[in-house]
């Protein structure tokens, strides 16, 4: 177990790694003298981080970089860039239909269970792209979508959903789904303060650790 906890991190690691790689690339494609201050706030990374990416990509042959007026300085892709870019965009595109096809199978078996159960308004935590996979799964079932809890979006609608800020906020519901990618451990521990273990239900890929979700099946059901 141990080991294969190890292999999801690397891997999630070389994807986070690889994510950031091909923004800046896309972004020094489309403006090479943008300050690192911009580029940072482009990507969403600290501003330390752009710096060491950007180093790095220079030593691996993918940019170079000139000095240009105002003591400032250009940063361009070389043809291996581009070639890194390309091989960049079809990687993230395969992992998406990838994720996608995945997802697509856990939200239908987590609804199967919500709908056997007899647990008819779900609460999704977390507004995400697995959230929105979920909305479209959730047509095919005798259930229905009232909300989205997420503490963290300034959104007031997601894949056709309010968003609130707390499971206070919402009147009635039977169960809560945890669609949060980001930071999934605290949306469960969230759920479970908000309603009990016994009505909440993950979806496999989030990978949180067994004993947080096992679910006591006699506690099923039930209104808030």
């Amino acid at each position: 177990m141990a080991s294969e906890a190890a292999a999801h991190e690397t891997a999630d690691n070389k994807a986070e790694h690889d994510e950031i790689v091909l923004g800046l690339l896309q972004s020094v494609e489309r403006n090479g003298t943008q300050s690192q201050r911009d580029l940072a706030s482009e990507l969403g990374i600290a501003l330390g981080l752009v710096n060491s990416y950007l180093k790095r990509c220079v030593n691996k042959g993918l940019l170079k970089v000139q000095e240009v007026p105002a003591r400032r300085y250009a940063y361009y892709l070389t043809p291996q860039g581009f070639a890194e870019k390309s091989r960049l965009t079809a990687s993230y595109f395969a992992h998406s239909f990838s994720f996608f096809r995945r997802a697509r199978a856990n939200c239908e078996t987590i609804l199967a269970e919500a709908a056997s159960r007899n647990l008819k308004r779900i609460v999704l935590a977390g507004a995400s792209d697995l959230a929105e996979i979920m909305t479209l799964c959730a047509r095919d079932y005798p259930l229905t979508l009232v909300a989205i809890v997420d503490p963290k979006s300034e959104r007031k609608k997601f894949a056709g959903l309010p968003v609130v800020r707390d499971f206070s906020e919402v009147e009635t519901f039977d169960a809560v789904m945890i669609t949060s990618i980001d930071t999934p451990d605290a949306a469960h521990a969230s759920a479970v303060a908000a309603v009990g273990a016994g009505r909440v239900l993950v979806p496999e890929l989030l990978k949180l650790r067994r004993e947080e979700t096992a679910l006591p099946r006699a506690v099923a059901g039930g209104s808030r």
